[in-house]
């Protein structure tokens, strides 16, 4: 057996690590675009409709992670650190998690009237995913590397975003009439959004620490 065919044995199949980041971030943009529609969904039941189709989503994250871990313990080469796939892995996955965590919220809490907050965070959620997206493509061939370190730190902003978000929602619910019950079913919801941002963030710092370490 010839040399190159020794070394083919120990290189990871077709780099297959950056085909499964590409494919969970897609299925983060469309959870992100169908909770975008919800939201602004007036029709209740329509509304739980989209939420709904989320759990298929978070679902499908969960197997390409699976696979992720999969690969992890049988690629004895990758393309990066171990631990970076690992906890790049497991940040992506919950971000999938806590947005079809709060969907949920939305649904079993029977919130039915979405305020401007739950937009906000919806649309602050929408940036951070389509950034992390744009970063996890980004770093296959790693060619433009302002380009990923803007999407990071455009993430790292977003999430400042979300805790401003937070502290506002925060002070309109305590500083209002609504009932009590309706006070900690919102808290719950802007907490897990809020979350969200936070996981994206996780993310982003990962795909930072790999360009410090590799290029």
């Amino acid at each position: 057996m010839g040399f190159a065919s020794i070394m083919k044995i120990f290189l990871p199949k077709d780099r297959v690590f950056y085909g499964l980041f590409e494919e969970v971030s897609n299925n983060l943009t469309q959870m992100s675009d169908i909770f975008n529609k919800a939201v602004v969904e007036k029709d209740v039941t329509a509304r739980n409709t989209l939420l709904k189709s989320l759990e298929e989503w978070e679902h499908k994250n969960d197997e390409v992670t699976h696979k992720i871990f999969i690969e992890l313990g049988r690629n004895f080469i990758t393309p990066f650190d171990r631990e970076d796939i690992h906890y790049l892995a497991t940040s992506l996955d919950d971000v999938a998690d806590y947005l079809w965590g709060a969907s949920k919220r939305v649904m079993n809490y029977g919130i039915d009237d979405l305020d401007e907050i739950t937009l906000e965070f919806a649309q602050i959620i929408a940036k951070s995913i389509t950034a992390l997206n744009k970063a996890i493509h980004g770093l296959r061939d790693m060619k433009d590397l302002r380009s990923l370190t803007e999407a990071c730190v455009l993430i790292n902003s977003l999430e400042n975003e979300g805790d401003d978000t937070l502290d506002k929602g925060m002070m309109q619910l305590f500083s209002s009439n609504i009932n009590p019950v309706e006070i900690i079913k919102k808290k719950d919801l802007y907490q897990m959004l809020e979350i969200v941002t936070d996981k994206c963030e996780d993310a982003a710092n990962v795909i930072e620490s790999i360009i410090i370490k590799y290029v």
